[in-house]
């Protein structure tokens, strides 16, 4: 980005058994002021799935960046990146949290967190990117959210009260 202000907020989420009550996951963020130093923030549930962790990152990594920041979000979940790129957020609050085959949209608990974070900068702009392809930050970034995801234990369920089954977050439409 040439924006002057620009941070780049690099994002992974993962989970060994996901969807199951024995699921573990892990999240991480590495964000990188415009002159290059980097926080790296990390975190973990259990149970969880893989789209809440991945969701976690983006959460923790843009409350980290300074408000009104340009930030580019590098990630290698499509999930996030098209709720964002191609305004499923929005289709989704148009029709009251609920997908195009009426479903509740999963994870709404996370998703309206990354709205409010998303609100305090001047934009941010998804770059989605290939997993496991060496993009060395990329990689960096699954490295650390599997070593949370090791260290988690359990926590309280999810505040809407859904079963994590139902939270992988499939029927995006």
């Amino acid at each position: 980005m040439s924006t002057p202000h620009a941070i780049t907020v690099v994002t992974d989420g993962a989970c060994s058994a996901n969807g199951t009550d024995d699921a573990r996951g892990g999240w991480a963020a590495i964000v990188i002021a415009p002159d290059g130093t980097e926080e790296v923030l990390t975190g973990a549930e259990a149970p969880s799935t893989n789209n809440r962790m991945e969701l976690m990152a983006a959460i923790e990594g843009l409350a980290a960046a300074p408000d009104g920041s340009a930030i580019e979000l590098v990630t290698d979940s499509s999930y996030l990146a098209k709720a964002i790129s191609d305004d499923w957020l929005g289709s989704w609050r148009k029709r009251g949290w609920r997908t195009a085959g009426k479903k509740p949209v999963a994870n709404r608990d996370l998703w309206e967190r990354l709205l409010a974070q998303m609100a305090r900068h001047a934009s941010v702009e998804p770059r989605l990117v290939r997993g496991h392809a060496g993009h060395e930050l990329n990689e960096r970034a699954d490295r650390l959210a599997q070593d949370a995801a090791a260290t988690a234990e359990a926590t309280t369920p999810p505040m809407d009260g859904s079963p994590y089954s139902d939270q992988l977050g499939l029927d995006i439409t």
